[in-house]
């Protein structure tokens, strides 16, 4: 394509989402909706862009910078809600320099594709028209400004508000994205009046502007395509839609995935081939599972490494974790930010895993808390283990040394250090570091005492026999 530049139009509150975020911070698979005109500018090389900015400005801005491609982009203010026109108006400054075609886009319509721009750009330059725009058919046309011809011929676009009863029966309307000369851009928005309902600048009034001179091409445009998110049942729709696009596309490339209608991938998400995907999965962020990998029925796995052939049992979650090759994770075990766990390592059921490295080949099978701690290769915790890494100001580590045995029932106060080799007791409590190949136990004394548990099953039945009697009290 030749140069292009780009407004996007992101100044709107979306009243009808009745939030408090602006309408372009609502996200679609993971991602804001800014980001998805963003990234379509970004790849059809239009520079410069310019991101009108409005309600919410300082979040929508912050959202742009750290996008891809968002360092680039030239904010301009829209101050005051004066319509579509106004909004672009207030762009020039940011188009200082520049003479060829701008494409305008909407800051919510998420799935617009570079072919369906293309297209766009190449009848508008064949047309020799200053403006042209993708029109689309909706079920419900209701709302949306209406596409008017003469003989086949574009002469306006008209808002809803402003129509006629006649010209509500059209049932082509304007999607909102248009390719609009710089030059004509200049000389015709300050030429806009807001006579109309709303006492707004309407951007769609060039286009009445152009026909008269020219004919103006309008495209059409699969409905979804340019599809705008004006409540949260539109949000929801698109990104239906953008889901199933992900998981087509992960099957396609070799991954398996029961009940895919049960499935949510985000976009910045990525899955290895072979790799199985059970009904109720959801990969959050920038989660990236390998190849050959299973994930159980219900797993909520966030901005996580999962290795190639590692297993994720049922109702594991996962939040900022790495899973290393071959190790198994769950069922229903948590691992939150920091947890590494080893080749081939096994974390089980109930267990949670908190910034600590669990070694190649060790396990942690059962209902325990693993907080703050460096655990070797080999090593055994048994169930009920504590790394007791608090002290109610500080945290501390907890070490585990390579083929160390921990029994059942154990707390381990940090800072501690259990030797290569050492093995603690069941039932203990570990205060100070273990020496390598020792044994660690910390126990109070058990003493049996004749026939007095005979007796106090006695003494506790007849308590409950005269609570009985008296009627509970």
């Amino acid at each position: 394509m030749a140069k292009l530049a780009a407004v996007i139009m992101a100044a709107g509150q979306g009243k009808r989402m009745r939030s408090a975020t602006p309408k372009v911070l609502h996200r679609i698979a993971g991602r804001a909706l800014i980001r998805f005109p963003l990234a379509l500018a970004k790849r059809l090389g239009c520079f410069p862009i310019a991101v009108v900015v409005g309600h919410g400005r300082e979040a929508v801005e912050a959202e742009v910078r750290v996008a891809p491609g968002g360092k680039d982009a030239r904010f301009v203010i829209q101050a005051e809600q004066r319509g579509t026109g106004h909004a672009v108006l207030t762009a020039l400054p940011a188009l200082k320099g520049y003479d060829g075609p701008v494409l305008v886009l909407s800051g919510d319509v998420p799935l617009l594709d570079a072919a369906s721009v293309r297209k766009l750009d190449k009848a508008h330059r064949k047309s020799g028209s200053p403006i042209s725009f993708l029109s689309f058919v909706p079920d419900d046309p209701a709302g949306y400004g209406r596409v008017l011809r003469e003989a086949g011929r574009v002469t306006a676009i008209r808002e809803d508000r402003d129509c006629t009863p006649a010209e509500r029966r059209v049932c082509e309307v304007n999607s909102g994205i248009y390719l609009v000369d710089a030059g004509f851009l200049r000389r015709s928005l300050r030429r806009l009046t807001a006579d109309n309902d709303q006492q707004e600048l309407y951007l769609t009034d060039l286009v009445s502007m152009a026909a008269k001179r020219h004919s103006v091409p309008a495209l059409d445009a699969p409905a979804l395509t340019v599809a705008g998110v004006n409540d949260r049942a539109d949000l929801a729709m698109l990104e239906a839609a953008v889901e199933e696009r992900i998981i087509l596309d992960l099957m396609e490339a070799g991954v398996t995935v029961r009940a895919p209608w049960t499935v949510h991938v985000d976009l910045d998400a990525s899955v290895g081939a072979d790799t199985e995907l059970d009904p109720g999965v959801t990969l959050l962020g920038a989660t990236r599972i390998g190849r050959g990998c299973k994930v159980g029925t219900g797993c909520v796995i966030t901005d996580s490494e999962v290795g190639d052939g590692a297993v994720l049992k049922p109702y594991s979650v996962l939040d900022g974790a790495k899973v290393e090759a071959a190790a198994e994770v769950g069922p229903f075990a948590r691992l939150r930010p920091g947890a590494v766990i080893g080749e081939r390592a096994r974390v089980g059921n109930f267990v949670e895993v908190k910034n600590t490295t669990l070694g190649a080949g060790s396990k942690a099978n059962h209902l325990s808390y693993l907080g703050d701690g460096v655990i070797g290769e080999r090593v055994n915790v048994g169930a009920g283990t504590i790394f007791c890494n608090y002290d109610g100001f500080m945290k501390h580590k907890t070490v585990l040394e390579d083929d160390v045995f921990i029994g059942s029932d154990s707390q381990l106060v940090a800072p501690v250090t259990v030797g290569r080799g050492a093995y603690v007791a069941s039932g203990s409590t570990i205060t100070k570091d273990v020496p390598p190949d020792a044994l660690g136990i910390s126990r109070a004394r058990q003493e049996n005492k004749e026939k007095v548990g005979a007796a106090l099953r006695a003494t506790l039945k007849a308590r409950k026999e005269k609570m009985n009697k008296g009627g509970g009290r």
